[in-house]
C-alpha cells in the first residue's frame, strides 16, 4: 500500500525536511509541498491524497483550521492529518479534528517514520474494513484516541451520548470506552432490532434491558431514563409481551 502525501509548512528548511522524509519513505508518495493551508487545500480538491503533514501555526489558515475544513470534504472521506509544530500546547485541539500523530520539531526520521506507520496501518485497517466480510452486523469500528478499535456488538449494553463523544458500556467491561463520535451517527450505524434510542442522551440494547419502569429501564444495575419523547417507541415495543 502506498501513501499519496502532501507537506505543508511556511518555513522553508521545515518544509524541506518534511518532504524530503517523505521521499526516503518507500510506502509514501510526495504529491506536492506547500507553503500555505490555502494551496494544500487547492490540492486536495484536485487530487485523492491520503495523507498530509501540517504545520499547525502559519500566517493565512492555520493547521487547526485546514485540519477542520478538511473534515468537511465530500464524502467525509478526506485525508488524514499528522501535524508537524515547534510547540507542545496543541495537542487537545489536534485530538479534537481527529488527528492521527503529532510531531513536535525538532524531530527526527525515526520519529517521523513512527508517526507515517500510524498512517500505514489505519490505511490497511480502513482497507481491510470495507472488505470485511464477518456476519452483518457482527462488529462496529469505533475512533478511540488515534487508532479505530473493533467491538462486537453482542457485548454492548448502552451508548450515552456527550457533546462530541460517546460512552460505550461493555459486558464485563467496568469501564466504558469513550470515542469521538455522535450519538447520532453510531445510531444510524446499528440495527434498529436491535438498538433503541430512549432517551436524547442514551441508546440501549434491547437484549440486555432486564426491568422496566413507568419511566426507567434497567440492565442490571444501571438505571436508563425512557424520556417522553421516546416513550411510544418502546411502549410498542414492549406490547409484544403484554
Amino acid at each position: 500500500m502506498v501513501l499519496k502525501c502532501i507537506a505543508v509548512d511556511d518555513e522553508p528548511l521545515a518544509l524541506g525536511l518534511v518532504c524530503s522524509f517523505v521521499e526516503q519513505t518507500p510506502f509514501l508518495e510526495l504529491k506536492g509541498c506547500f507553503s500555505s493551508g490555502l494551496k494544500a487545500l487547492e490540492m486536495v480538491r484536485e487530487e485523492e491524497i491520503d495523507l498530509i503533514f501540517l504545520d499547525i501555526q502559519m500566517p493565512d489558515l492555520n493547521g487547526i483550521q485546514v485540519a477542520r475544513l478538511l473534515d468537511h470534504q465530500p464524502g467525509g472521506s478526506g485525508p488524514r492529518v499528522i501535524f508537524t509544530t515547534a510547540f507542545n500546547n496543541f495537542a487537545i485541539d489536534g485530538y479534537k479534528v481527529d488527528a492521527l500523530d503529532y510531531l513536535l520539531k525538532p524531530f527526527d526520521y525515526e520519529e517521523f517514520l513512527t508517526a507515517a506507520n500510524k498512517a500505514r496501518n489505519y490505511a490497511e485497517m480502513k482497507t481491510s474494513v470495507k472488505h470485511h466480510v464477518e456476519p452483518a452486523d457482527a462488529f462496529i469500528f469505533l475512533k478511540v484516541e488515534y487508532q479505530l478499535l473493533k467491538v462486537a456488538i453482542k457485548d454492548i449494553l448502552y451508548i450515552e451520548g456527550l457533546k462530541d463523544y460517546v460512552k460505550i458500556y461493555l459486558e464485563n467491561n467496568d469501564k466504558p470506552i469513550l470515542s469521538l463520535t455522535s450519538l447520532k451517527d453510531l445510531e444510524v450505524k446499528l440495527s434498529p432490532s436491535t438498538f433503541m434510542r430512549v432517551h436524547r442522551s442514551y441508546i440501549v440494547s434491547l437484549d440486555k434491558i432486564t426491568a422496566v419502569t413507568k419511566s426507567t429501564l434497567y440492565i442490571g444495575e444501571r438505571m436508563i431514563s425512557l424520556s417522553e419523547q421516546h416513550k411510544e417507541a418502546f411502549n410498542s415495543y414492549l406490547k409484544k409481551w403484554l
